[in-house]
């Protein structure tokens, strides 16, 4: 194997009598070199997309959530909080959320007003996303919401505390009325102000409204009712562990969930997204591969005379086969290492200097293309191009070198 070895190596950096034997394998290198630096980046964007949406929801949702299996509302009762006395749990918060028509001025919209208690700014990190005003659910003796951005920019609020946004939600006790004139008595009205404005994505920022629990009970005329219950765990703790104890101890009636599984359709899309181009790429890298098999079918044609003589001095037909067979893996592996190693600079320099924008318009969260490497993907994509390489190497080694009958078997 090492007489292989030296004499494939040899031929990888030795001149060829043709000169386009020399070019193609460049070629070949360059291929390989160039697809393996797509793979890197392209899972490596993707990687920062995955992040920057991680990092997005985790300001609004937390670590695991309690809802009811059936029906939108449960009673918090005593039984439920001794339920939750774990020392993984650090701060639990209870939510309410409802549809609503928020009013302010001469406009109005239909939004989803969410009941937050004073442990809610401890269990997520809402506060962190806040762009304008502050973070409050009451100042001195008004209450207080915070607004998603869509819906501050439909409704044009101001943060003057001067006027309050009118809530609007159907009674469920009261009568309803067939009389246009008498509808508004149907409805209970919660005068709250505009504390604060956050932005996370289109999804929450078009759609919810904070304002405090105790506010949006009275409005739904709720005593101990609650949407959810939005969990932080301590750090360090194992979310799996924590999702199968709470699973088990809450029973059917309720369903867990971690981060993953509040989005799982947004998770789901952007994996596949994300393994539909790797295998596009792949695709490609296999017809780079080609050249491969080109350059390869050439040396064994050009080396004929080279093998007769290796053949005369007592070398066997497997050691000849090796030479060129190392030969094609020598190519996919230096193709594949100046691949991860470009790959691995383009993505340090955008990581340091962004020079590939996002848009010019100003309205995306960030400016510049995310990117994060994961020593993993390094890994998949170094074994993806070398078993392509061992596929490109084998076939002109063992069939050309038939078909020529240069090796007789």
């Amino acid at each position: 194997m090492k007489f292989s070895f030296y004499i494939a190596s040899r031929y990888l950096v030795s001149k060829k009598s043709r000169n386009a034997i020399n070019i193609i394998s460049f070629i070949s290198i360059l291929g390989v070199s160039i697809g393996t630096a797509a793979l890197i980046i392209i899972l490596s964007v993707f990687n920062g997309f995955d992040n920057l949406l991680t990092k997005l929801y985790n300001s609004f949702d937390p670590d695991i959530k309690i809802i009811a299996s059936k029906g939108k509302v449960f009673e918090f009762n005593k039984n439920i909080s001794e339920n939750l006395n774990y020392d993984f749990i650090e701060e639990y918060s209870l939510c309410l959320e409802e549809n609503a028509m928020l009013s302010y001025g001469d406009k109005q919209i239909v939004a989803t007003v969410k009941g937050v208690d004073d442990n809610y700014i401890n269990v997520t990190g809402l506060d962190s996303m806040i762009i304008r005003g502050d973070y409050l659910l009451q100042y001195e003796n008004a209450l207080c919401g915070i607004s998603g951005q869509g819906i501050a920019y439909d409704l044009d609020l101001d943060l003057d505390f001067i006027y309050p946004i009118k809530i609007y939600i159907p009674s469920r006790t009261k009568k309803a009325s067939v009389s246009y004139i008498d509808a508004a008595d149907n409805l209970n009205q919660s005068l709250i102000y505009t504390a604060g404005v956050f932005a996370i994505q289109q999804e929450y920022d078009t759609k919810y409204f904070i304002l405090p629990l105790s506010e949006l009970r009275k409005l739904l005329e709720y005593e101990n009712e609650v949407s959810s219950i939005e969990i932080k765990l301590k750090k360090g703790e194992n979310i799996k562990k924590a999702l199968n104890k709470l699973t088990e101890v809450f029973g059917e009636a309720f369903t867990i969930q971690d981060r993953n599984m509040q989005h799982a359709y947004a998770y789901k899309i952007m994996q596949s997204e994300k393994w539909a181009i790797f295998m596009i790429l792949v695709f490609i890298l296999l017809i780079a591969s080609f050249n491969v098999i080109g350059s390869l079918t050439m040396l064994i044609i050009e080396k004929k005379n080279d093998i007769q003589t290796l053949k005369s001095l007592g070398a066997e037909n497997k050691t000849i086969r090796n030479i060129f067979f190392l030969e094609g893996i020598f190519i996919s592996f230096i193709g594949a290492i100046l691949g991860i190693i470009i790959g691995s600079a383009i993505c340090l320099a955008q990581i340091k200097f962004g020079f590939i924008k996002l848009g010019n318009g100003g309205s995306f969260i960030i400016e510049n293309y995310p990117v994060a490497m994961q020593i993993l993907d390094f890994v998949w994509v170094f074994i993806t191009v070398m078993i392509i390489g061992l596929i490109a190497a084998w076939y002109p080694v063992r069939y050309i070198t038939k078909k020529y009958s240069i090796i007789e078997y």
